[in-house]
This record gives C-alpha cells, structure tokens and sequence, in this order.
C-alpha cells in the first residue's frame, strides 16, 4: 500500500479486495477486472498445457508418476459423470467436466497464496498497486462460468428435443398442456432457469469469498503484538488446511452441478 496513507483495518482489507479495474470506454460502465482475466488466462494455459504436455508423451506400458496421476483424475471424472449422465453425449460431457473440475480447482487454490508477500510481488515487481489473485473470489468470473454452462443446458435442450419440444416443455409442464395452465408452468420455470445460474456462480463465489476474509482477519490479528502473532499463525495454519478441503469440495460441486444440468437438458418432464 502507499506510505502516505495510514494502515487501519478497513484500509487494510479493502486494499486487498479491491481488483485491478481497466476502463475499456469512457464513463466507468464497460470496464473490466484485469487481475481476474490475467490469473484464470495464465491458469487456464499452465493446467492444459500441463495436461496437453502429458497426454501427448502418454505411454501404453508402465506409466510414470505423471501420467498416473493425470489417469487418475480423468478416471475420477469420468467415474462422476458415468454416475448422473447416460447420454450419447457422454464424450462431449466428460471432457467438458474435467476443464471445469481442474480450472475452478486451480483458480481456487490461489488462495493459498500468502496475501502480503504476493502484494508486495505484484506492487514491486509488476507495478500493480491493486491486484486479487483469486479469480472465484470475484462474482463477474463465477456468473461468466455459470452462465456458460447454463447457455450449454439452453443448446442441449434445443438439440435433444428440438425447438419445438423444448418450448412445448417451457409451457406444459409440470402442471399440464391445458392453455389456463400455461402461465403457471411458464413462470414455474423461468423461476428454474433463472435460479440455476445464480445458485451455480454464488455458492462458489460466497465460498471463496469467506475464505479470504478469514485470511484477511486472521493476517490483522497476527500483528497485533507477540501473543496475536502465535495465535495467528496457529489459527492460519488450522483454517489453510481446512481451506483445502473448501477449495476442492467447491470445484467438485462446481463440476457436479455442470453434469446435472447438462443431463437434465436430455431428458424430458
């Protein structure tokens, strides 16, 4: 943070939450949050780069510890949606799992990062005086990832039941195809629809937000003096490790929630 401005814990937290905000236009509307595009872009690159870098010097004999550990993950997935999605489809679903899954898990993990020291690496080395780096933590990331895999549900929907179909579904079900009925099961679903990408990109969003904010708080107490300093290490250390279960059990559910809405989309009411 600037010399010039007193530390105080407001001052403090806000300066950690706040994003690196590019204007694209004039008049602050269209303006974007470089630290996130950055972050996931670069992660995005080093994960499936890694995978790609695997995959492609895969052997069919004794795998090494690499391999074996990339046909893990792909069996663990592949194992997941096997259990929710029985389509024809299963090669497009699986694959599209699997980037979900190892994205949001290492977007997540960025929170393991200590939050003072990378502060000072991006202000003293990259010139950034404001920058997050974990990229679920900001809700336009987690609705632009849920609201993807909702447009995926619209397609399949279409595609499975044609466009006829789906409309006749959006209009006589659950309730019935008699007229008076229509608007009851119209406003029943658009009430589905609209839920399922709010709750898809605020239960990841609200999750990874905590868990900055206790990092945060527990940093504050661990400068208060000697005695703040012991219990907060204790205590970071105690929520870091428990942060790693959150961390994976939110892309698992990230994940889980894209294989049911995409199976939902295959069958009809």
């Amino acid at each position: 943070m600037s010399t010039e401005q007193v530390l105080t814990p407001s001052s403090y937290i806000e300066h950690h939450l706040s994003f690196n905000v590019k204007q694209v236009a004039e008049g602050g509307f269209w303006s974007v949050n470089f630290d996130t595009l950055a972050v996931s872009g670069l992660l995005g690159l080093i994960i499936f780069g890694f995978l790609w870098w695997v995959v492609r010097g895969a052997t069919a004999g004794v795998p090494g510890k690499r391999q074996a550990f990339v046909e893990l993950l792909v069996e663990f997935v592949d194992d997941q949606v096997k259990g929710i999605f029985h389509g024809e489809r299963h090669k497009f679903v699986a694959p599209a799992a699997l980037t979900v899954f190892v994205w949001v898990f290492a977007m997540n993990s960025m929170d393991f990062l200590p939050i003072d020291i990378m502060a000072w690496v991006y202000h003293h080395i990259f010139g950034q005086e404001r920058f997050r780096a974990v990229p679920t933590s900001d809700i336009n990331a987690t609705f632009a990832l849920a609201l993807s895999v909702w447009l995926l549900m619209i397609f399949f929907n279409i595609k499975v039941k044609g466009l006829r179909g789906w409309t006749h579904e959006l209009f006589c079900s659950p309730f019935g195809a008699h007229p008076l009925l229509w608007p009851a099961n119209f406003l029943l679903n658009l009430v589905e629809y609209v839920s399922k990408p709010l709750s898809h990109s605020l239960r990841l969003f609200g999750n990874m937000y905590a868990g900055e904010i206790i990092f945060l708080l527990l940093g504050m107490w661990a400068a208060t003096g000697l005695a703040g300093t012991i219990f907060g290490a204790l205590l970071s250390g105690g929520w870091a490790i428990f942060h790693i279960l959150i961390v994976g059990l939110q892309a698992y559910i990230f994940m889980m929630l894209t294989v049911v809405y995409i199976a939902m989309a295959h069958e009809s009411h």
